[in-house]
């Protein structure tokens, strides 16, 4: 059972890199699907994630004074990315 299910981890591995990626025309139908299905939610998830740290790391971002960067980091660019970016965008994720 663990060589049959190793064989096919190994084979869609060998698959997915071996996908030939450039496109005649740009047709962004997969990235937008893949953008509302996987990457929007991980990205809203990321903001409640990182709104809660934000929030047990406060006492220490304001004697340090870094609440503004903590706050951009945890809780804005997350939320940006998940409200506000175009669907099927990946240019501003980083």
């Amino acid at each position: 059972m663990k060589s049959r299910l190793l064989t096919i981890v190994c084979l869609l591995a060998v698959t997915f890199t071996s996908v030939n990626t450039s496109r005649a025309n740009e047709d962004s139908s997969l990235d937008c699907v893949a953008d509302v299905v996987l990457v929007r939610p991980g990205c809203f998830l990321a903001t409640v994630l990182g709104s809660v740290v934000y929030v047990v790391a406060l006492p220490v971002t304001a004697t340090s004074k870094s609440m503004r960067s903590a706050a951009n980091t945890l809780v804005v660019h997350p939320a940006q990315a998940t409200f506000t970016r175009p669907v099927g965008d990946f240019s501003s994720l980083h």
